[in-house]
């Protein structure tokens, strides 16, 4: 196992910038779409293009660094990725035309979803399972946050300039992490390890796939993921539809679920190697259905309010800050030839699983908010399952 750097903070400080690209960068455009209808004189379905092959271009590119970076390295792989996201950066920036946007975003996606994979291959690299469980909750807080405080970003930028600013801003981070990273992410790939064929790489994702302990870690990260998703595609119309609430409340109340995951990525670091991986999992896993049915209990029983939606939301942010590290570090944990690879499977899945609870929130939703608290419940009822399923059949490696 090669040597961690001798400064831990500031190394995971910048592997969570670098993990924290790719969502900041897909949702950081959100509030300037009909800003850009209006500029590119162009129907909403274009521009919505802008979103949605960013997000697809996100997902399956996941499933390439993985495997890129058990056979060409960690560092030149990711170093790629962070060049390719500049430059996606430039070109949407300097756009003409709403083609070229989006071309942009479809580079730029590219190049974030190196950071989302490479950084806990690179964690689980360095340090044993159970320390690298503790570092991966600073990636999942990354992960998790920055697409939470990215529209506030994205209007602010498009307030005091305009919307080009956004892939300018995106764009500067990018070169700035790059400049951090060159000098202080070293080489993490095990010496001597297997170097296969472009088919034997991906014959890694098929090879896990097989691997029930490995399915259930990426069905707990994957639907703990749904629940994010899902609140984050409904609460907005909940409060502004259903409650009559500004814009501006439901900012505020947000704040509660980013300190509830936080507060639960926490207590992972501090009692994660005391309590063991798989118990915490455990314990987050079933916490965040208990929270979910008192959120399915209140709005059934007809009391409506932010706080019987934000609080119960919270309770699962914190119970899912628990479990998620702990799933991840699991699921890379089960060969260390294929970290990389797995890494890359449990990226895809992850946004995968979570982009359909997204969807199936706003299919479902009404004028109540009975359909977001059960899509809720229904994807931490999955990661519960999934997180037994390994209790079962045992935690095995390939």
């Amino acid at each position: 196992m090669p040597t961690p750097p001798v400064n831990t903070r500031a190394f995971i400080a910048v592997l969570a910038v670098i993990t924290a690209l790719g969502p900041l960068s897909m949702q950081i455009i959100l509030p300037v779409l009909p800003v850009m209808q209006v500029a590119f004189e162009v129907p909403a379905a274009t521009v919505q293009y802008v979103l949605s092959l960013a997000l697809f271009t996100i997902a399956f590119s996941t499933l390439v660094y993985g495997p890129a970076s058990d056979r060409y390295g960690r560092r030149p792989v990711l170093v790629i990725g962070l060049v390719i996201f500049v430059i996606g950066s430039a070109i949407a920036a300097l756009a003409p035309t709403i083609e070229i946007v989006i071309l942009g975003r479809i580079v730029q996606a590219v190049g974030g979803a190196a950071g989302m994979v490479l950084s806990r291959a690179i964690i689980r690299d360095l340090y044993d399972r159970e320390t690298a469980a503790r570092l991966m909750a600073y990636m999942i807080t990354a992960l998790v946050v920055a697409p939470m405080i990215a529209p506030l970003i994205g209007g602010l930028l498009n307030e005091a300039f305009d919307w080009r600013a956004i892939f300018i801003f995106a764009g500067i981070i990018g070169a700035l992490v790059l400049a951090f990273a060159l000098p202080r992410v070293p080489e993490t790939l095990p010496p001597g390890a297997d170097v296969q064929t472009l088919r034997g790489m991906f014959g890694g994702f098929l090879i896990l796939l097989r691997v029930p302990a490995f399915l259930g870690y990426a069905g707990q990260v994957g639907f703990g993921m749904g629940m994010f998703m899902a609140f984050l595609g409904a609460a907005p119309f909940v409060m502004a539809n259903v409650l009559e609430r500004p814009p501006t409340e439901f900012g505020l109340f947000f704040v509660l679920i980013s300190a509830g995951f936080m507060m639960g990525t926490f207590l992972t670091g501090k009692f994660g190697e005391r309590v063991g991986l798989d118990r915490m999992m455990r314990i987050g896993s079933a916490l965040a259905v208990v929270f979910g049915a008192v959120m399915l209990g209140f709005v059934l029983a007809g009391i409506w309010s932010p706080w019987t939606i934000f609080l119960p939301g919270a309770a699962m942010a914190m119970a899912n800050g628990l479990a998620m590290p702990n799933a991840q570090a699991g699921a890379i944990s089960i060969s260390p030839q294929f970290a990389g690879t797995a890494s890359g499977l449990l990226a895809f899945l992850q946004m995968l699983i979570g982009a359909g609870f997204a969807q199936l929130a706003g299919v479902v939703q009404d004028d109540t908010p009975i359909p977001m608290a059960v899509v809720m419940l229904v994807a931490s009822v999955l990661a519960f399952l999934s997180s037994n399923f390994l209790t079962r059949v045992g935690v095995s490696k390939i």
